[in-house]
């Protein structure tokens, strides 16, 4: 059951919409506009406290508080506490690699976002995460609700966030998985 739980939450985790974060500048006296450009980051860490995460896999409904920890364009932290203050799964990702880590069995698994992709639909991207455990989707910054598919399965994922807090310190350090078992991510999928 435990392992079912964090399947599930995992899952999840890693299966998030992409969107856009570019705008069109200004156009110019001749009716022209430049090209696209990148908006100026107005925060550098973000951390939200408490947020209420909803999973629902088939029948199976799950719910936990969570700690999203982010530094921009660097590293995410999402922590899963079903206990207050007991972090029991956690979620890494970088823009290269994903790593989860189930505490309740003693086991992590790693994996880049091609791995993932060949499952999920829609695709992951580390810009999606990122605006994810930074309350920036499209959906508003008080909830997000999403959708996916895994083989046959319909993931669904509502989160609820409380109030943000930007530039302040988080701690998204790599967790040492030295006293871990490392298993395949395929038996989470």
């Amino acid at each position: 059951m435990r392992s079912r739980i964090f399947i599930s939450v995992l899952c999840a985790a890693m299966v998030m919409v992409s969107c856009g974060t570019q705008k069109k500048a200004a156009s110019h006296s001749s009716g022209k506009t430049s090209p696209t450009v990148e908006e100026i980051p107005a925060w550098h860490t973000c951390l939200i406290q408490n947020a209420r995460a909803t999973i629902l896999v088939g029948d199976t409904k799950l719910s936990a508080n969570t700690t999203l920890q982010v530094v921009r364009d660097s590293m995410l932290v999402i922590s899963v506490m079903p206990v207050a203050g007991m972090e029991m799964i956690r979620f890494e990702a970088t823009p290269s690699l994903l790593v989860g880590i189930n505490k309740l069995d003693g086991t992590y698994a790693t994996s880049t976002y091609e791995e993932i992709n060949r499952k999920v639909t829609p695709s992951i991207q580390w810009e999606t995460l990122q605006q994810l455990c930074s309350a920036e989707l499209p959906t508003g910054t008080d909830k997000a609700r999403l959708i996916y598919a895994l083989g046959d399965k319909i993931i669904e994922l509502d989160i609820i966030y409380p109030a943000r807090k930007t530039n302040v310190p988080v701690r998204v350090s790599h967790l040492k998985t030295n006293r871990y078992q490392k298993i395949d991510i395929s038996k989470w999928l």
